[in-house]
């Protein structure tokens, strides 16, 4: 009897595999021929699951996402009881790329950034990938929007607590409403992904790149 070949579990080691060679060698460096040694595989069983390199790479930028994707998700899982604002940091942090441990897959991403610009294929996929970081964040900022606001009337007219009636928690709680949740998501997205790049080239330490981040972070609530 012939045996059976789990096409979904190879597709993502032959990927696992060009993030190997992309890391090491940058994406002109990946081979359908080196693919296959890396992955332990056939010149065949690499064409008989993508037809074409570019196909090929568009899975892999795919598999690359959805990773990111599912750490976000999990980070988010592991604390339910934080504040939005606690959990929008935590996965600011995860897409950021930041950790040492991250740095491999932070160059292969930004590899296939590069290529995307001169790639419809590949920048398709990747405004995929964009997508759902992106309404994470809105959310997440909307509803710690939702909450500041609502702490800072709660607060009353004098919200800093010191008896002078200034006013300060109402003004406080205006500005958490006038957030724009969609636009600082766009904000922050494009600003975690510049980070990765500063960290990379070495122009930012991973702690500078983090104390950005974190200010930009305190400063939505200001």
């Amino acid at each position: 009897m012939p045996k059976q070949v789990d096409h979904v579990s190879r597709r993502r080691l032959i990927a696992e595999a060009v993030c190997h060679l992309a890391d090491e060698h940058g994406l002109e460096g990946v081979t359908l021929r080196d693919v296959a040694a890396r992955a332990q595989v056939s010149m065949g069983a690499v064409q008989r699951c993508f037809r074409t390199k570019e196909e090929m790479l568009v899975f892999t930028l795919g598999h690359i996402g959805e990773r990111i994707g599912e750490r976000v998700r999990a980070r988010l899982v592991r604390s339910p009881a934080q504040s939005a604002g606690t959990a929008l940091g935590h996965a600011a942090t995860e897409i950021s790329l930041l950790r040492e441990e991250h740095r491999a897959e932070a160059r292969v991403w930004l590899a296939f950034v590069a290529q995307a610009a001169v790639n419809e294929a590949l920048a398709t996929t990747l405004r995929a990938s964009y997508a759902p970081l992106q309404e994470t964040f809105t959310r997440l900022i909307a509803e710690a929007a939702d909450a500041e606001a609502g702490s800072r009337s709660d607060a009353g007219a004098d919200g800093d607590g010191d008896g002078d009636g200034d006013g300060d928690g109402d003004a406080g709680a205006d500005r958490a409403a006038l957030v724009d949740p969609r636009r600082e998501a766009r904000t922050l997205l494009a600003l975690v992904d510049g980070l990765t790049t500063h960290v990379l080239i070495g122009h930012l330490t991973p702690p500078e790149a983090q104390d950005v981040l974190h200010a930009h972070l305190a400063r939505l609530w200001a």
